[in-house]
C-alpha cells in the first residue's frame, strides 16, 4: 500500500476491482467514505439462534442457525457431480440448505457446527429451505462457538479466517440487491475499516470536546462492527451530528455571502403597475397577505439581495402575493422572472396572471394599459416562432414578467434587467439551477421561493437556513370546505357509489378530477413524473436501526409489493362504461402529452368544455377551475401525505363545497392506511406536515 489511504478514496483501492464494481454499479458507492456512510438497517445477534418460525417464503433473510444434518449425493443427471443437503435447527423448527455442487462446503458443514447463512426463502416438499446460500461459520455448538482447533479434521478448518472477529458482536444487515448481497458489503466494509489510515473529522476538535464527542472513527467501529455490549445508535447519531454541522456551515457561508452582495433596490412608483392592480382588484387581500407583502416591499428596496421562502396553505393566495412584488420589481425600471417546474404549471401561470392584470399585460399593445407592460411565456415546447417572440421580448425589457420552466435557464436566454426571481413549488429545483437563473441579472436579482407544501419550523431552519421565512396560514374569503374520504377498492358497491357521485357532480354542472398514479401499461407507476419531474413527493425515510435476534428486525420493510396500479388510459376505458356517466365529456391529461395537447385540454376543462378529467399528479400544483368540485385519487396509498393534501387543493376553489375521494386497498393498521386516515382527518396543511415529519423521519437532506 502507498500513500495515505482516507474516506476520499476510492473503493476500488481498497477492495479490489472485483467486489468495487458492483458496488459503484448498483449501490452508488464509489468512495470508501461513501461506503462507510451507507448504514446498516438492522442488526443479527450472534450470541443466540435465529427463530425459523419467523420465515416467510421469498424474503432475503440473514440467520444464525446450528447444522444438524447434512448429506451428500450423486446428481440424478449428472452422477459424478455431488450435491449437499443440510438441515439447520433452532432447536425447535429446522430450515433446508441445497448446494447442487457439494464441493468446498461438506467439510465446513458438517453437524454441529453453528453459523450466519444469507439466502432467498423458497418452498421445497412442504420445507423451508435455502439454495446456495451465502454463509460464513462461527464456530461449534458445544465450544462457545469459538473454539476452533488446529486439527485438519476439524469441520472449522475450512472455515474463513477472521471469522472470529463475529463472536461477541452484532452482525450488520445491509440492504441488498440481486447483485449485490448484504454479506457483500460487510466484508468490503471490514476491508475498509482495516485499511483505511485516516477518517476525516469535519467538526472542529474544540467543538468535539464541548460536545463530548466521540471519535468519527470510533462511530465508524460502533456502526458497522458493535459489540455486544455496544449501542450502534450512539454512532449514527455522531455522524447525523456530523452532517447536520457541515449542513449549517455551508447555510452560514451562504448567508453571508448574500450579505455581502449588493443588489440594486426595487421601490413601485406611485401611480404605478401595482397601484393599478391593487385599484381594481375583485378580492381583498387577506391580513397575512398585506403582512407578507409589506415584508417584500422592505426587503426589495434594500441594496442587499431579498433571499426569502414563502410557504403557505394550498389555496393561501401565494401567487397574488408573488405577483404584487413582481409588478413592484417592475415599477421600478425592472423585470421579474417566475420559474415553474413543468409546462402545465407555467401556462397555467401564464393564464392566471394574464386574466389577473387584464390590460395591464398588454403594454405596447392594442387596447392596453398606458403603463401596461407583458407577459411572456417560455417552454421547451413552444414552435420555434414564439420562441424567437417570447425571446426577444424578454431581452428587449418589453416583457416585464416572464414565465417558464426550466427553458429560464438556458444560456440562450437574457433578460434586459433581471431585478426578481420567483421560484414556485421550490423543492422540484436544485440550488444550481435557482443560481443559474439569478446569475442572469446585472446585479444579484432579489430572489422570492414558494412551496404550498407546509414545512415544519424544525425542517425549514435546518434546509433553509440561508433564507428568511415567511408564512400564509389564512384562506381567502369564498374558499370552500373540503371534505375527504377514504374508500376501500375491495368494497364494488363503495367504489360505484364513488362513481355516482362524481356523476351527481357533473349532473349539477360541476367538473370533477379523476388522479391516476400512471399513464399506462407496462409501468408500475408514471416513471418520470409531471413533465420529466420525479413523481414522488418528498424525501426517502431514514431507516431505523434496531437491534434484533431475526432478519431484517421488525421494521424491515422487505420486498416492495409488486400490483397492478391504475393508468389514466385504463381508467378513461372503465369510465366509459359507468352507466351514470354516459354522458360525461371526458380527457386524459399527463406529462407525455405535446405541449400544444397538454394545453388545449387545461384550457377545455378550464371552460367547462371537459366534465372528468383523467390525469397523473400534473395537476398536483397550481392549476385553478374554480367549477372543479370533486377528485377521486386511484391507488391512493401510493402518494404521500403532502402529494394528497396537494392533489385535493384543486378542488372547492369556487363556491361549491369540495369532494376528496381516497380509493385504496391497503390494509388498516398499515402505515398506508395511516396516511390516508390523517389525510381525512384534517384540511390542515401544517398539521399534516406535523404528522408526515412522525412518519418518514426528517428524510436524507
Amino acid at each position: 500500500m502507498s500513500g495515505v489511504w482516507t474516506e476520499d478514496t476510492a473503493l476500488v483501492k481498497a477492495v479490489g476491482p472485483k467486489a468495487a464494481s458492483p458496488l459503484a454499479k448498483n449501490k452508488a458507492l464509489n468512495t470508501i467514505g461513501d461506503l462507510f456512510e451507507y448504514l446498516p438497517r438492522a442488526y443479527v445477534a450472534t450470541n443466540a439462534l435465529t427463530d425459523l418460525s419467523t420465515l416467510r417464503e421469498g424474503e432475503t433473510v440473514l440467520v444464525v442457525a446450528r447444522v444438524v444434518r447434512a448429506r451428500t449425493q450423486p446428481m440424478r443427471r449428472n452422477p459424478r457431480q455431488k450435491m449437499l443437503t443440510a438441515t439447520l435447527t433452532d432447536g425447535r423448527h429446522e430450515l433446508d440448505l441445497t448446494f447442487f455442487k457439494a464441493w468446498g462446503h461438506e467439510r465446513k458443514l458438517a453437524p454441529g457446527v453453528v453459523g450466519v447463512f444469507v439466502g432467498t426463502v423458497s418452498r421445497f416438499n412442504s420445507r423451508w429451505q435455502l439454495t446456495h446460500p451465502e454463509y460464513e461459520v462461527l464456530g461449534l455448538a458445544d465450544d462457545g462457538w469459538g473454539g476452533a482447533a488446529a486439527d485438519a479434521d476439524d469441520p472449522l478448518a475450512t472455515a474463513e479466517k477472521g471469522v472470529a472477529r463475529y463472536l461477541g458482536h452484532y452482525i450488520p444487515v445491509y440492504s441488498e440487491t440481486t447483485k449485490v448481497t448484504s454479506l457483500d458489503i460487510r466484508n468490503a466494509v471490514e476491508l475498509a475499516l482495516d485499511t483505511v489510515d485516516r477518517v476525516r473529522e469535519p467538526v472542529p476538535e474544540e467543538i468535539c470536546r464541548r460536545r463530548r464527542l466521540m471519535s468519527r472513527r470510533a462511530a465508524l467501529e460502533l456502526i458497522h462492527r458493535p459489540r455486544l455490549e455496544d449501542t450502534p445508535r450512539l454512532g449514527v447519531d455522531r455522524l447525523r451530528y456530523d452532517e447536520a454541522f457541515v449542513l449549517q456551515v455551508i447555510l452560514a457561508q451562504r448567508r453571508q455571502a448574500v450579505e455581502e452582495m449588493t443588489a440594486t433596490s426595487r421601490v413601485a412608483r406611485e401611480g404605478g403597475l401595482l397601484a393599478a392592480f391593487d385599484a381594481r382588484a375583485p378580492f381583498t387581500l387577506t391580513a397575512g397577505q398585506r403582512e407578507v407583502g409589506e415584508v417584500l416591499a422592505r426587503e426589495l428596496a434594500r441594496n442587499r439581495p431579498m433571499h426569502r421562502l414563502l410557504q403557505g396553505e394550498v389555496g393561501s393566495g401565494k401567487t397574488v402575493v408573488a405577483l404584487r412584488a413582481m409588478l413592484a420589481a417592475v415599477d421600478a425600471g425592472g423585470q421579474a422572472a417566475l420559474l415553474a417546474p413543468t409546462e402545465v404549471l407555467a401556462s397555467q401561470h401564464h393564464r392566471s396572471l394574464t386574466a389577473m392584470l387584464g390590460d395591464l399585460a398588454q403594454g405596447g399593445m392594442l387596447g392596453g394599459s398606458a403603463i401596461g407592460t407583458r407577459i411572456a411565456l417560455l417552454t421547451g415546447s413552444l414552435s420555434a416562432g414564439a420562441q424567437r417572440t417570447a425571446l426577444n421580448d424578454v431581452v428587449t425589457g418589453d416583457a416585464g414578467i416572464v414565465v417558464g420552466t426550466h427553458s429560464l435557464i438556458q444560456d440562450r436566454v437574457s433578460f434586459h434587467d433581471l431585478a426578481l426571481v420567483v421560484v414556485d413549488e421550490q423543492h422540484r429545483f436544485g440550488v444550481e439551477q435557482r443560481d443559474a437563473l439569478r446569475e442572469k441579472g446585472k446585479a444579484p436579482p432579489h430572489l422570492l421561493v414558494m412551496t404550498a407544501t407546509p414545512i415544519p419550523r424544525t425542517v425549514a431552519m435546518t434546509v433553509f437556513g440561508d433564507m428568511e421565512t415567511s408564512t400564509l396560514r389564512e384562506l381567502p374569503a369564498g374558499r370552500s370546505p373540503i371534505t375527504t374520504h377514504v374508500v376501500a377498492a375491495s368494497r364494488p358497491g363503495w367504489l360505484d357509489r364513488t362513481w355516482d357521485r362524481v356523476a351527481e357532480e357533473v349532473g349539477r354542472g360541476r367538473q370533477a378530477y379523476v388522479v391516476c398514479p400512471k399513464i399506462g401499461d407496462g409501468e408500475t407507476e408514471e416513471p418520470d413524473g409531471p413533465d420529466g419531474m420525479d413523481g414522488t413527493d418528498g424525501m426517502d425515510a431514514v431507516d431505523e436501526l434496531d437491534l434484533v435476534d431475526k432478519p431484517g428486525g421488525p421494521d424491515d420493510p422487505g420486498q416492495p409489493e409488486v400490483r397492478e396500479l391504475t393508468g389514466v388510459y385504463a381508467m378513461l376505458e372503465r369510465l366509459a362504461v359507468v352507466p351514470s356517466l354516459a354522458s360525461a365529456r371526458m380527457a386524459v391529461l399527463h406529462g407525455r402529452l405535446d405541449a400544444d395537447t397538454k394545453d388545449a385540454t387545461m384550457l377545455a376543462f378550464s371552460a367547462g368544455e371537459i366534465d372528468v378529467l383523467v390525469a397523473t399528479t400534473v395537476v398536483e400544483v397550481g392549476v385553478d377551475v374554480p367549477n372543479a368540485s370533486v377528485m377521486v385519487v386511484m391507488d391512493a396509498d401510493r402518494f404521500g401525505i403532502s402529494q394528497l393534501h396537494q392533489l385535493r387543493g384543486r378542488v372547492g376553489r369556487g363556491s361549491a363545497p369540495g369532494l376528496c375521494l381516497l380509493v385504496s386497498d391497503a390494509e388498516p393498521g398499515t402505515p398506508a392506511a395511516g396516511r390516508l386516515e390523517a389525510v381525512a382527518a384534517t384540511t390542515d396543511g401544517f398539521e399534516l406536515a406535523q404528522r408526515d415529519l412522525e412518519l418518514r423521519r426528517e428524510g436524507d437532506i
